[in-house]
C-alpha cells in the first residue's frame, strides 16, 4: 500500500519523466501486485480540479472524466477525507506547513501507515512520515 502526492498521481498518470525511477517502480511494484493498493486523498481531486479551473493545468479531458478514468486504473483507491483524518491532519506533531492540502494528504499516509511518495522537499523533510522518491 502506497499514497501518491497530487503531483506524483498527474506525473503517473501522464508518464511525465519528471516521476523519478524510484517512484515509478513502487507505482508499478504496487499496481502489479495481487493485493496492491494506490491510495489517493480525495484532497487531490479538489486539487487538480482547482489547478485546471485556475488554468494552470491542462487535463487531455473534463476534470470529471479524468478523474473517473483514474478511478478505473485497477489497484486505485480514492479515499474519502473522514472526520478522523481530517482531525489528525491538524494535530500532526511537531512543526508542518499550514498547507491544508498537504496536511491531508500526510495525515492519509500516516493514519494507514503506508509511505507517501512525492517530490516535495517540505514532506520529504518531515520525520512523521515516510516518504519515497
Amino acid at each position: 500500500m502506497i499514497v501518491l502526492d497530487t503531483h506524483v498521481l498527474l506525473w503517473w498518470i501522464g508518464g511525465d519523466p519528471q516521476l523519478s525511477s524510484r517512484a515509478r517502480s513502487e507505482i508499478q511494484r504496487e499496481h502489479t501486485a495481487e493485493q496492491g493498493k494506490i491510495l489517493i486523498s480525495a484532497i487531490s481531486a479538489w486539487e487538480i480540479a482547482m489547478l485546471v479551473e485556475k488554468g494552470r493545468l491542462t487535463l487531455s479531458m473534463g476534470v470529471d472524466d479524468w478523474l473517473a478514468a483514474v478511478a478505473e486504473v485497477e489497484s486505485v483507491i480514492f479515499v474519502p477525507i473522514d472526520n478522523a483524518t481530517a482531525i489528525h491532519s491538524t494535530r500532526l506533531p511537531d512543526h508542518f506547513h499550514k498547507d491544508p492540502a498537504d496536511r491531508m494528504i500526510v495525515a492519509l499516509a500516516r493514519h494507514m501507515n503506508a509511505p507517501l511518495l512525492t517530490s516535495d522537499e517540505k514532506i520529504q523533510a518531515y520525520r512523521h512520515v515516510k516518504t519515497i522518491w
